[in-house]
């Protein structure tokens, strides 16, 4: 079954940047077919889209993150990424990509404080 490990999340400071890393092993060769992206659960809050890449490369944004964040993807590593940039307070999450929207990652923290 395919796995997927996050990383990347912490602390940052409003304005500050963050990059999500997402491994997945094994794919059996099939990583580079499948769609992969982000979503994000704030405390109280109900799961968001962020994210999400298409083969060969297209993706698609929430509008709340339009122009801040950009998600890429590395066939090669079996990696897809999501660069933060210009974080706001409300950006604090738990993040968690996916894998064909059918394997979940355990999340990673992003915290976004002064």
């Amino acid at each position: 079954q395919v796995q997927l490990v996050e990383s990347g999340g912490g602390l940052v400071q409003p304005g500050g940047s963050l990059r999500l890393s997402c491994a997945a092993s094994r794919t059996r060769g099939g990583f580079s077919f499948r769609p992969m992206g982000w979503y994000r659960r704030a405390p109280d809050k109900e799961r968001e889209f962020v994210a999400l890449i298409g083969t060969p490369g297209n993706t698609n944004y929430a509008d709340s993150v339009k122009g801040r964040f950009t998600i890429s993807r590395e066939n090669a590593e079996n990696t897809v990424y999501l660069q933060m940039n210009s974080l706001k307070p409300e950006d604090t999450a738990v993040y968690y990509c996916h894998f064909d929207f059918s394997v979940w990652g355990q999340g990673t923290q992003v915290t976004v404080s002064s």
